[in-house]
């Protein structure tokens, strides 16, 4: 199921932003995305794996080489030529290879194939990639904090500027995270979005407490790409 933000959640993480900025001279942002990567390189790896694979049992097992040639093919030759065997073989492993690609078109089937690992590299990669164009150095005090969720791979990121990451280390950011990805994985990413900017919002007043001369430098918003 893909999940869907609704204006109400939009809303509601505006408002959430807005309380949590409101004891603090610190900036979140919030991010989500539909997907981070397209992983065209996962299904270009299970794709060679098929082909391999089919090669491998055509030397593991040379008679079912044989066997599948004389019933697709059988009739043409009283016996094949070693050539005519290899040229099928190579056939039928790109098209293997080819029907693995065209499966793999399908993204819920391709993020399902794709370890763990590989997503939560590829989600880091990206909220930092957003971080640096949405949130760093983009306050005066080195205050901002990115909290990226990425639906497809139903995974976030949680990402300090300079001044926050001398004073916070990742830990401190896992309840903020368990809130988000709790409601994430029951399909309310709003309330899950909402949820972590209150936990990154109590990180923020407690080193950074609002000031006289605070200001609103990055608008309370939702940014979806």
């Amino acid at each position: 199921m893909v999940m869907q933000l609704s204006q109400a959640d939009r809303d509601k993480i505006s408002a959430a932003i807005a309380a949590a900025e409101a004891k603090s001279d610190g900036e979140i942002v919030a991010v989500a995305t539909p997907i981070s990567d397209p992983y065209h390189d996962v299904a270009l790896h299970w794709a060679v794996a098929v082909m391999i694979l089919a090669l491998a049992v055509s030397a593991w097992r040379p008679d079912w080489l044989q066997f599948w040639y004389d019933q697709l093919l059988g009739g043409w030759h009283a016996e094949p030529t070693l050539g005519e065997l290899l040229t099928f073989l190579m056939v039928a492993a790109v098209l293997k290879f080819t029907a693995a690609l065209l499966l793999l078109k399908y993204m819920p089937l391709r993020l399902a194939l794709t370890p763990g690992a590989t997503k939560h590299r590829r989600v880091r990669r990206r909220a930092i990639v957003v971080f640096k164009a949405a949130a760093e150095r983009r306050t005066a005090g080195r205050t901002g904090v990115l909290i990226y969720l990425s639906m497809a791979e139903r995974r976030a990121e949680i990402v300090g500027d300079e001044a926050i990451s001398k004073v916070t280390t990742p830990e401190v950011w896992g309840e903020a995270m368990a809130a988000l990805l709790v409601d994430v994985r029951d399909g309310r990413p709003g309330d899950g979005i909402a949820a972590a900017i209150g936990q990154v919002g109590a990180v923020l007043a407690e080193h950074f407490p609002r000031t006289a001369g605070d200001t609103n430098e990055i608008p309370d918003k939702l940014i979806e790409l």
